[in-house]
């Protein structure tokens, strides 16, 4: 059926759509070196957008990111066609409008009606199905999603969407044309939340579920995975970032689109937030309140401790990293409990509670330390309810000589840090599992589509396989919830100790 070369210089690339998406896509296929034919309905769109797009080029021009003759030979290559038959010479299309699947259907109809039988149809849709888009058209192998990140010419990334009936042909075709881009294009099945929208739900959805219980404020969660875990943005800023009235019901489409896999379930605060009007930075109030040019207002979360540093510690059990973290301090470690100094430990997955019964230590005086994501750049402690306060405050008087900040959270099972991170890890492995990409498109995705400091799959490998499994398995066992079931691509190469990209 293909018999469309997509590496000839003149591969003419037609979009319908002049909106920022529209406009992106346009600019970054002709700053690729290829032709394009820019169309929308709306009177005046599309030069509009053309005027855009030569402005968005020149400017690069003046910042010396691109030669002079090359803008003009970019600008020169875009088009403004003033009806859908003007695409009829078009080797590709791109739909980029409103996520509506029946105008989409109505569109791919009319363009079929005018297009070449081998000319290539794509969508941009974030959130309808492929499939569901060609099930309305005749010739289905030809159409794929090809799905854009915004603003399209700063992210990097492309979901190259196979519907049930694209051809192969298609598929390594618009792998060739998302390249000459400048896109890095990753092959994705047509599923629910595609790659990114679905991988990227654990981050948040965890966090509300952590601040839902009590563990933390959303502020302090946010201090965590940034600071601790490397992330950008903390999931709240970026919830409000994108607007809760946006991550809300797409958080429920996924959840429904996979039959209500409580993995991928969010929380009521969500749809509170959302109903409250709180939708975030574009209401100046979500979980952050902004001053009135948008700016974030960043509440403390270090307090002053005004306790004495611990000297002398007890360990519960033997850990390299607590010995190293109390040799750096010169904290003295005793062979013998005395009764009365902090006891520490840095449980996997495991809450104090469990912890002190387990051994059958003295709850009051235990404080665990979550060294795993390290202490230096903001150190996470948790006690028991009933907790010694002024053992807990020595404890972490002792950690602040280290470390850039010192949080208590509420006793949890996994901390926050462990706690997200492995869910992130374990929704990576099952998209892995369920075939939505290959492992390792799967974290080139997370990483170029959402600024993840690691891609979720070898997120498990950095946490260490068992280590990652261990904490599910303990979240499960002690919650009792479904959530935090394991997926059978960790849980396999966690029992063989096989390399996380292992594949079946």
């Amino acid at each position: 059926m293909m018999n469309i070369d997509p590496k000839k210089q003149d591969f003419k690339i037609g979009i319908v759509g002049a909106g920022a998406m529209g406009r992106g896509i346009a600019q970054v296929s002709v700053t690729g070196g290829m032709p394009v034919c820019i169309f929308d309905a709306a009177d005046g769109a599309a030069d509009k957008a053309k005027d855009f797009i030569a402005s968005m080029i020149n400017r690069s021009v003046d910042k010396g990111r691109m030669e002079q003759d090359e803008g003009a030979a970019a600008i020169g290559r875009l088009q403004v066609a003033s009806r859908l038959e003007d695409l009829s010479d078009c080797d590709l299309v791109v739909e980029a409008i409103v996520e509506n699947i029946d105008i989409k259907q109505k569109v791919f109809q009319q363009l079929e009606a005018v297009v070449r039988p081998e000319t290539i149809i794509a969508s941009n849709t974030s959130s309808i199905r492929i499939s569901s888009i060609a099930s309305a058209c005749q010739h289905r192998g030809r159409i794929a999603g090809l799905h854009f990140f915004n603003p399209v010419p700063l992210m990097k990334l492309v979901e190259v969407i196979n519907g049930t009936d694209t051809s192969p042909e298609v598929t390594a075709a618009l792998e060739v044309i998302g390249k000459r881009m400048g896109r890095v294009p990753v092959v994705v099945k047509d599923a629910p939340g595609f790659l990114v929208n679905l991988g990227g739900r654990a981050y948040s959805t965890e966090a509300l579920r952590i601040v839902s219980e009590g563990v933390a404020t959303p502020f302090e969660v946010d201090a965590i995975m940034r600071d601790a875990c490397g992330f950008r943005m903390g999931p709240f800023e970026l919830l409000d970032l994108t607007g809760i009235d946006v991550n809300f019901p797409v958080s429920q489409i996924i959840y429904n689109g996979y039959f209500q896999d409580k993995r991928l379930s969010t929380y009521p605060l969500h749809e509170s937030m959302m109903e409250a009007g709180r939708l975030g930075r574009k209401t100046k109030a979500g979980f952050y309140s902004y001053e009135e040019d948008g700016t974030i207002i960043r509440p403390e979360v270090d307090r002053p401790i005004t306790v004495a540093p611990a000297r002398r510690v007890v360990l519960t059990e033997h850990s390299g990293a607590l010995d190293a973290i109390l040799r750096d301090l010169g904290v003295s470690v005793l062979k013998e409990d005395d009764g009365v100094a902090p006891i520490l430990a840095d449980p996997i997955g495991e809450d104090c509670t469990a912890l002190a019964a387990r051994l059958g230590l003295d709850s009051r005086r235990l404080v665990a330390i979550d060294t795993h994501t390290g202490v230096y750049s903001r150190a996470t402690v948790m006690a028991a309810p009933g907790a010694d306060d002024a053992i807990v405050l020595s404890v972490m008087a002792m950690l602040k000589e280290i470390s850039g900040g010192v949080t208590r959270i509420k006793d949890n099972p996994g901390f926050v840090a462990q706690r997200i991170r492995a869910m992130i890890a374990n929704l990576g492995c099952e998209m892995a599992q369920i075939g939505i990409a290959t492992p390792e498109d799967i974290d080139k995705g997370m990483k170029l589509g959402l600024n993840y400091p690691l891609g979720s799959v070898e997120l498990a490998e950095n946490m260490g396989r068992r280590n990652c499994l261990q904490i599910l398995e303990q979240l499960q066992a002690i919650t009792g919830e479904d959530r935090y079931r394991p997926s059978q691509w960790l849980r396999r190469r966690a029992l063989l100790d096989l390399p996380i990209h292992t594949p079946d």
